[in-house]
């Protein structure tokens, strides 16, 4: 349960670390046009599109498993994680999607 605990909490922070250095930097450079072409690009706007709306859904699920933790209440803390995981998980993954898509598959030049 402790390795759990400072798993868990080494994550949030990392977390909020990334949330507030891509917040920072999109307000200072604002947005990065897609320039694939072709099916590519219907495909990269549904991951960008699930990804952004589970990215926006997935902060009060994370501070409300986070609380139930901190508080000592495992049972219902369980119920939320089962949920918020996976999520938590594809957040995370169509991210790093999004970003090779973006930046490295079909740059600006």
């Amino acid at each position: 349960m402790t390795a759990h605990r400072a798993c868990q909490i080494a994550a949030l922070v990392v977390s909020l670390l990334f949330l507030a250095s891509y917040l920072t930097y999109h307000y200072h450079h604002g947005a990065t046009r897609f320039l694939g072409v072709g099916l590519v690009r219907p495909l990269y706007f549904t991951i960008l599109t699930s990804h952004t709306i589970l990215a926006i859904a997935i902060v009060p699920l994370v501070f409300l498993s986070f609380y139930r933790a901190f508080r000592g209440d495992f049972v219902r803390h369980r119920r939320i994680a089962r949920i918020t995981l996976p999520l938590w998980l594809y957040v995370s993954i169509t991210g790093v999607i999004v970003y090779l898509m973006l930046y490295h598959i079909y740059p600006h030049g």
